[in-house]
């Protein structure tokens, strides 16, 4: 009986071994080669998307497509609408953007998707009839939330505060600011107000500049929450060299190896953000995927997302990358992008 078990469970092994193969095979034929791409970012020099427009390029590259990046010097809620038409016309087979205005590209990417181009936001986006997917960094209500959680812990739950955001009409800055403002009327946060929301508008002397102006409109600020990368460089850069540090907080959104001095040196306590290589990856993936004609970006709609592994498409069009993740002094070291 021993035996016969093993002669029977071989074909049976083999058998499970080939069909993944197959399996797997499938899924990696399922995208298209030699498909167009286009990564669209908010600024084309900016740090942030940099880094998330090449994680875009190497997912591309894996699937042996075209890619490039275009886009504007500034993020100027118009200034990426030139930039959609000529790809329209350049008949890529996707656009992957992180918009920097949720309804002035809308009319254009429309004409896009109605010429068969697969439209991804990513980042930042659009109102949902501008696109197919929306690849989001994580839940936006668990990002908001978490700054004021991470900023009341490290001012003791108590003081006055700013925002240092972005541009007036980033969505996702606009998004993750209401959450912030909802989870402040906690009675647990009864002790922290909200004196100020500004604007760097993603510059980076714009942003140090409005730093500088905070703390001297608020001489009591104990905080400093900038959910952008640019902003957040910029009020640390001022405040390790001002009397405020050690004194006032700077906490949000950045990149380990842009605010590892800062941590390093005690201006910065601790920060939070997901990996941009990785949400440019999927991004492209789900592009990939739209222009390949595997998914076509209804909820529960799943694909392969190369070493991300398998992701399915949420309501409204939604893909999570995770949740982000807390910097400080005992793990920056173990990152580097």
């Amino acid at each position: 009986m021993k035996r016969t078990y093993r002669l029977m469970r071989a074909p049976l092994l083999a058998s499970a071994f080939l069909a993944a193969t197959i399996a797997l095979t499938a899924s990696a034929a399922d995208v298209k080669s030699g498909l167009k791409i286009a990564f669209l970012p908010k600024q084309i020099n900016n740090p942030y998307e940099v880094i998330a427009d090449d994680g875009g390029l190497a997912a591309i590259k894996e699937m042996k497509g075209e890619g490039k990046v275009v886009g504007p010097s500034d993020a100027g809620a118009s200034s990426q609408v030139s930039y959609i038409n000529t790809l329209i016309t350049q008949r890529q087979n996707a656009i992957v953007i992180a918009a920097n205005d949720a309804n002035a590209v809308v009319p254009y990417l429309k004409k896009a998707m109605s010429q068969g181009i697969k439209v991804v936001t990513f980042d930042s986006d659009t109102a949902p009839d501008g696109r197919q997917i929306f690849v989001n960094q994580a839940e936006s209500e668990a990002i908001g939330r978490g700054q004021i959680q991470l900023l009341s812990k490290l001012v003791g739950g108590e003081g006055e505060f700013a925002i240092l955001s972005a541009t007036p009409n980033a969505t996702n800055q606009n998004t993750w600011i209401k959450f912030m403002q909802d989870e402040l009327k906690k009675p647990e946060y009864s002790k922290l107000k909200l004196v100020k929301i500004a604007y760097g508008n993603d510059d980076d002397q714009k942003s140090f500049v409005e730093t500088q102006g905070l703390l001297q409109a608020y001489p009591n600020l104990k905080g400093i929450i900038a959910p952008t990368t640019v902003g957040i460089a910029a009020a640390a850069r001022y405040i390790q060299s001002s009397p405020a540090k050690g004194k006032v907080v700077v906490t949000g959104l950045g990149t380990p190896n842009q605010m590892r001095a800062f941590v390093k040196n005690g201006t910065v306590k601790a920060f939070q953000l997901w990996d941009p290589g990785q949400l440019g990856y999927l991004a492209a993936y789900a592009a990939a995927n739209l222009a390949s004609g595997t998914i076509t970006g209804k909820e529960g709609d799943t694909f392969d997302a190369g070493k991300l592994g398998k992701r399915t498409v949420g309501k409204s069009g939604e893909v999570i990358l995770g949740p982000p993740t807390t910097f400080d002094s005992s793990n920056i070291d173990n990152f580097n992008f």
